[in-house]
């Protein structure tokens, strides 16, 4: 295996809000702890992403390390903040897998619903790690620049930005879908060991744009030229994993496959 960085690490607190971008994170085994940790539902309670609300990546979102207090920041500069008041206990469905959470009181629901033009309700998972869509057990995900780049050739576009796929780590330093090749090993991330378990399946949300939410490429088609999975198959970029090994990672750090 050629020698791997990690070039970037990305998420948001609140599932489907814009990203950011940081120097280091702490890998616990539930993940990284704040990532996720609130999501959002719609009026009949199900799990609403930027499927149906894309304008929710113009929306950032910061929050203390336990998720006590949240803000969000909209396009026009109002921030809407404050400690978290929890209320009601509802069960959400993650993809076949339950999480349970509170309903989040105050002004941050009615904010987000009248931002998107539709009812959502913020809600605050019980652990960390919950609102990941695949539980703590696919808390970590990767993808290289190298993939990025092939997408971009096969996109005839000069790059591709890496925030459309949400990804944890983006790594450079190694070949096209290199990723691919580490599932069922352990893989040194930093100071961390994860456990890569499978190819990450994309979805429509992919084809937004990551500063608009408004769709702008047709991924999956482009994914499917070029990357006809097996029959049923999802449609692959990047890997999913799980902490095996609780460490923290920086950008810059070396990933290697053990």
């Amino acid at each position: 295996m050629a020698a791997a960085t990690i070039s970037e690490i990305a998420y948001s607190p609140v599932k489907g809000l814009a990203l950011a971008f940081h120097d280091r994170v702490t890998l616990e085994l539930t993940g990284v702890r704040d990532n996720r940790r609130f999501h959002l539902v719609d009026g009949d309670g199900r799990l609403a992403n930027g499927k149906r609300a894309g304008a929710l990546v113009r929306v950032a979102a910061t929050c203390d390390l336990d998720s006590t207090s949240l803000a969000l920041r909209f396009p026009d500069g109002n921030v809407i903040e404050g400690e978290i008041a929890l209320g009601i206990t509802l069960e959400t469905d993650f993809f076949g897998r339950p999480a349970g959470g509170r309903i989040v009181e105050g002004p941050f629901s009615q904010a987000l619903s009248d931002f998107v033009g539709r009812d959502l309700r913020l809600v605050r998972s019980d652990e960390p790690g919950a609102g990941s869509d695949r539980g703590s057990e696919g808390s970590v995900s990767l993808v290289s620049t190298a993939t990025l780049d092939r997408l971009a050739q096969e996109s005839e576009r000069e790059t591709i930005d890496g925030r459309r796929f949400r990804m944890l780590f983006t790594i450079t330093g190694v070949a096209e879908h290199e990723e691919d090749g580490w599932l069922g090993r352990s893989v040194a991330v930093g100071d961390a060991i994860v456990r890569v378990v499978e190819v990450v399946g994309r979805c429509a949300v992919t084809t937004h744009d990551p500063d608009t939410g408004v769709p702008d490429l047709d991924t999956l088609r482009i994914l499917a030229g070029y990357r006809p999975p097996d029959s049923g198959e999802p449609l692959p970029i990047g890997v999913w994993g799980a902490v095996e090994q609780p460490g923290i990672v920086r950008v810059g750090d070396s990933v290697r496959a053990l």
